[in-house]
């Protein structure tokens, strides 16, 4: 017969979130400390760096790399930065290849939300040289694997669970970008839209709780205000806004479709080398030296850039050769596969996007630079909430956010219908793994067994001989178990045709009746209330396959629940995004 643990009543509840939610808000502080740390030991790293490549100085004040007067001795630098970083990638960690985002997704959907004390180390510092040899890139993509490392590995201290893990990953990486940005909105949503692959109390409390830790400690590491502030103006009149707003951000998502087919173009040119990898980056590097000997504005991670074109402080030229000559390196050097992020970048092409088209429009040329940052981001990194937060955070003017909203709506709804996957879950997909990035509600969670469950079920009477039992099971049944119920149709337990084959063995003389052998059972059941995520469960612990339904109250069986009928949860949710009729008539 079937005997199985008792199961404890489903407590049915909004959310899922228990006491352990504190303790990881807790944790959360020390991981959020770190993460803000992080972010400014890897500015430190970057600013040291620039100095030593380019003016051969120890120092770790802020430089801007356009400064220097190297003349042709520019393409050098960045071949000597990429050669160092293929060493580290090939004798260090190849996970410090790429811009980090998609390390730390794959780190959380498939590696159980490992990340190594390797990794933490060697991703800021060879991040520290590609960027500060001259790379394209931005520290956002590497601070959020450094934090992300950070908390990771605070949680492999502890006894925690894998998703507790991921919680404290993506709560440091999430202070990790407010060390860097200030921005700890954008950065929760970030989280949420990119990383977490959840929204659920137990995730979102703490990786608020280490985003506002880090908040807390970047006067004292960084600074305060917002990063780019500057003096907007826009247009007269809400309406007219909204509508320029949406057409930038059309025009950026298309921008970010372009960029994300471009470099996966790139990376498979470089695959087809016929060198070890190790080099790649340094032919990337010679990419970089070359546009800089073409403008040196393109060099480097461009946060003085993003300020000008806000400010409106560029030319047209300028702006050109940040939106062609910049897009040209930094899709070449990533493609290589050095180390850095891709968010910097793309701010200074969207932005330079904006700024373009903003020179045809009323109004400050960076207001439409702005919204081209929060277009192009929303397009790329398919994350519209955080595009549109993200720009208003930089700059201050939060007043602008219903324009960034439209901005980052716009792009997002181009770049999902023109592109199959976002920069970030391409390269993923070419490992070989598919990540679907929508949130919907589990139908076996918001279903419940009396909605999905066959109603008056066959059963077998207590009272049946065993032989008979054994009989019925070798002759005429259809399901492999079937409930045994008392004369009140109140459940007994499950027998099964492995019960029958056993019994056929044995001398069940003393055991006169069904009822006789399940007197001692213990077996599982649920109600018809239950959510069938719990009954899915219940069936994983116990391995039974078919769990009765019974009432509360008498114990009365009313029905059954099957691994058949769980798909019925599948049809259900099919049918309702599928089926298209019309009820008014």
């Amino acid at each position: 017969m079937t005997k199985a643990i008792a199961q404890n009543p489903v407590r049915l509840a909004d959310h899922s979130a228990d006491w352990r939610m504190t303790m990881l808000a807790a944790a959360a502080l020390v991981v959020g400390t770190g993460g803000a740390l992080g972010a400014w030991l890897l500015l430190k790293l970057i600013a040291i760096a620039t100095n030593l490549f380019w003016f051969g100085r120890l120092s770790d004040a802020a430089a801007d790399i356009a400064a220097n007067h190297l003349g042709a001795a520019v393409v050098a630098i960045p071949i000597l930065g990429s050669l160092v970083i293929g060493l580290m990638a090939r004798f260090g960690s190849e996970k410090i290849r790429g811009h980090g985002i998609p390390e730390a997704i794959e780190a959380i959907l498939y590696g159980e939300s490992r990340l190594s004390l390797k990794v933490a180390l060697l991703k800021p510092l060879s991040s520290a040289i590609s960027i500060g040899s001259g790379g394209p890139f931005g520290a956002e993509g590497p601070i959020i694997m450094t934090g992300g490392a950070i908390g990771s590995l605070f949680a492999q201290c502890f006894h925690l669970s894998a998703a507790e893990r991921k919680t404290l990953l993506v709560a440091g990486a999430a202070a990790g970008m407010t060390g860097i940005f200030g921005t700890p909105l954008a950065a929760v949503l970030l989280a949420i839209e990119v990383l977490l692959f959840e929204w659920k109390p137990r995730s979102f409390v703490p990786v608020v709780v280490a985003a506002l830790v880090a908040l807390a400690w970047r006067p004292l590491l960084l600074g305060t205000g917002p990063l780019f502030p500057f003096v907007a103006r826009g247009l007269p009149g809400i309406g007219v806004e909204l509508g320029v707003g949406v057409g930038i951000g059309i025009v950026a998502g298309l921008e970010a479709a372009l960029l994300s087919a471009m470099l996966y173009r790139v990376e498979d040119l470089f695959h087809r080398l016929p060198l070890h990898w190790m080099w790649w980056p340094a032919i990337g590097g010679a990419v970089v030296g070359l546009g800089g000997l073409i403008d040196a504005h393109v060099l480097g991670a461009g946060y003085v850039n993003i300020q000008h074109l806000l400010d409106g402080g560029l030319t047209v030229r300028v702006a050109l050769a940040l939106l062609i000559v910049k897009a040209v390196v930094w899709l070449v050097a990533l493609g290589s596969g050095t180390s850095g992020g891709v968010l910097a970048p793309l701010l200074i092409l969207g932005g330079a996007l904006g700024f373009l088209i903003g020179g045809f429009l009323p109004g400050s040329a960076g207001y439409w630079a702005m919204l081209g940052m929060a277009g192009i981001m929303s397009g790329a990194m398919r994350a519209p909430l955080t595009g549109a937060l993200f720009a208003v955070e930089l700059t201050g003017h939060f007043e602008a956010l219903p324009i960034t909203l439209a901005a980052s709506g716009g792009a997002y709804a181009v770049s999902v219908l023109v592109m199959r996957r976002s920069i970030l879950t391409e390269k993923i997909a070419r490992r070989g793994r598919h990540i679907l990035q929508e949130y919907t509600v589990d139908p076996l969670e918001f279903l419940q067994a009396g909605d999905i469950m066959t109603r008056s079920p066959a059963t077998l009477p207590g009272a049946m001989p065993i032989g008979e039992a054994v009989a019925f099971f070798t002759e005429k049944a259809i399901h492999r178990s079937y409930p045994v119920v008392d004369e009140n149709d109140r459940l007994l337990g499950l027998v099964s045709r492995s019960d029958a084959l056993r019994w056929m063995d044995i001398d069940t003389e003393d055991a006169a009746s069904l009822a006789d052998l399940l007197s001692d059972a213990s077996q599982p059941a649920a109600h018809a209330e239950t959510p069938i995520g719990a009954v899915a469960d219940m069936m994983v612990e116990t391995g039974v396959g078919r769990i009765p339904i019974v009432e509360r109250s008498s114990g009365r069986i009313v029905g059954i629940l099957s691994r058949h009928d769980l798909l019925k949860a599948r049809s259900i949710r099919r049918r309702d995004e599928l089926t298209r009729e019309r009820l008014l008539v």
